[in-house]
């Protein structure tokens, strides 16, 4: 099979069932911006070294294939229901959330991402993910948009952020915390 079709040289591209739509369009961009989330998931984990992260965050990654897939179907499509993300994905990262944050020391300030080369990729991967939904929310004015699609999006970016503290955490990187200008400022000599 040859990577290159030739198909998108006129600045289209195919959607699930043949449909060509024109790849600035805002669901080519929606899940775009997806694969992008993949990408930096993917980049992040490189970093990490940590079996356990590994195997969630490949898990996180086949989802997002879906995600993708489910973006790239329109709703009228024939075989649309069984591309379709559901609440049971969206539930497994709230569990994911309440069990890592039993590890975590609480927090009490805002934290600047960073930390760990894995943890500061998580917070990047994160704030693609914001970006993600974002685009989705835009689509979903205008298109038809699986609901479910927003809901796990919103819980992925929040696993992102506390999978990045949890790196940081077991590699004992401290957190750094946001202080305002004022705050800043009241502590210079």
């Amino acid at each position: 099979m040859k990577i290159y079709t030739k198909t998108g040289d006129t600045g289209d591209t195919g959607l699930y069932g043949g449909q060509r739509i024109s790849k600035d369009a805002k669901r080519v961009e929606a899940f775009g911006t997806i694969d992008e989330l993949n990408a930096c998931i993917g980049f992040a984990e490189s970093q990490i070294g940590d079996g356990e992260i590994g195997t969630i965050l490949a898990g996180i990654q086949s989802e997002l294939f879906d995600l993708g897939a489910d973006l790239a179907t329109p709703g009228a499509h024939r075989r649309a229901e069984g591309l379709r993300i559901t609440s049971d994905l969206t539930a497994s990262l709230e569990k994911m959330i309440d069990r890592f944050q039993e590890i975590l020391p609480p927090m009490t300030h805002f934290i600047l991402p960073g930390g760990a080369k894995g943890g500061a990729g998580l917070h990047l991967a994160r704030t693609v993910c914001r970006r993600g939904e974002r685009c989705v929310a835009s689509l979903a004015k205008t298109e038809s948009v699986n609901p479910e699609i927003l809901r796990y999006l919103n819980r992925l970016s929040d696993f992102l952020f506390v999978l990045a503290r949890v790196v940081n955490h077991r590699g004992g990187i401290p957190e750094s915390i946001w202080r305002s200008q004022l705050e800043r400022v009241k502590d210079e000599p």
